[in-house]
């Protein structure tokens, strides 16, 4: 089964793409993703929660503003994702992570990966987030709707989709925190956020501006908003 990983952590200036700070962070998840070997299923890190774009929807309008939608201490950085025989092997695998020890780990069992394929500098991240009450469960007539709506999509904007995920109720996940080699873990989402993830689309697009176009074509409930954040290129 598939666990998705969130990162979250406070961001530190210093720590940016393309600065020794960042490329000593990077060498810290290189090693564990060697000791996790195939357990590995997929992942990435984000450019600055600063540089993000998110995308909402009003009646029949889109509206697009710069930066997260909500300032919080904690932003996702990164995200991993697990192939593993149960939650109970999924959380020693997060408890490994450097955002354990920093931040926290949000787990979540995921109904569908697609892992990203032909991924290059090019990659977009959109998450999209969701109030916790509206979050359709997996199996019922509105998920299947959604399903539909979400293939739509699929069609209309083509290989500009390079993978993704659907993810169970935020019910199902489990937050990890390490702190002084203690393993401390609490039972749902991270409780920062007012929101939760409920799904991501890894996109390819030679801009912003495109990869807002596609992140824009994205449904979205009412409640609900996509935020755009390009992929650090680790090759």
């Amino acid at each position: 089964m598939h666990y998705l990983a969130l990162l979250f952590g406070r961001e530190d200036g210093t720590v940016q793409p393309g600065t020794p700070e960042f490329d000593a962070e990077v060498e810290r998840y290189a090693e564990f993703e060697a000791k996790a070997g195939r357990a590995i299923a997929g992942g990435a890190a984000l450019f600055p929660s600063a540089t993000a774009t998110t995308v909402r929807r009003s009646g029949e309008q889109t509206l697009v503003s710069d930066g997260p939608f909500t300032e919080q201490a904690e932003v996702v950085g990164g995200f991993d994702v697990f192939d593993c025989a149960d939650l109970d092997e999924a959380i020693q695998l997060a408890r490994q992570l450097p955002a354990a020890e920093q931040g926290a780990v949000e787990v979540r069992p995921m109904v569908q990966w697609d892992a990203p394929k032909d991924l290059g500098s090019d990659g977009w991240l959109a998450l999209l987030w969701e109030s916790p009450d509206t979050v359709i469960e997996p199996g019922t007539p509105a998920w299947e709707a959604a399903i539909g709506e979400h293939q739509r999509f699929a069609d209309r904007v083509g290989a500009a989709i390079r993978g993704g995920g659907a993810l169970h109720p935020p019910s199902a996940a489990t937050t990890v925190r390490v702190r002084a080699g203690e393993l401390l873990l609490s039972d749902g989402p991270f409780a920062e956020s007012a929101e939760v993830v409920d799904g991501l689309y890894v996109l390819a697009a030679p801009d912003r501006s495109h990869a807002i176009d596609y992140a824009a074509q994205i449904p979205l409930s009412p409640t609900g908003r996509a935020e755009v954040r390009r992929i650090v290129d680790l090759e």
